[in-house]
């Protein structure tokens, strides 16, 4: 049986002023079309600018990637903030490969 791959992710804009929590099974894909929707006020991502990857976690079943969606959504900036910081300590933008 072939493993998926189910990624949750925060991007944000290039000044950090503005978060975004997705979902998505194809991190490389979801990157790009973010990068190519900047300022372009139909997605909130687009509006904000908001394509710079900050922080991702990898899940192989789809129900647990959007039930933890869901739970980052819900949380405050503090909280996003100090949850980057547990993978990514100094928020620094990240880059993977395709």
């Amino acid at each position: 049986m072939k493993q998926r791959n189910y990624f949750v992710y925060i991007t944000s804009n290039p000044t950090k002023t503005i978060f975004y929590v997705g979902m998505t099974n194809d991190l490389s894909r979801r990157l790009f079309e973010h990068r190519e929707n900047r300022g372009k006020p139909e997605t909130f991502a687009g509006k904000y600018y908001c394509y710079k990857l900050l922080y991702y976690e990898r899940f192989t079943y789809v129900q647990h990637a959007i039930e933890t969606e869901k739970e980052l959504k819900l949380l405050s900036r503090e909280e996003k903030v100090a949850l980057i910081k547990t993978m990514n300590p100094k928020m620094l933008f990240l880059k993977i490969a395709d």
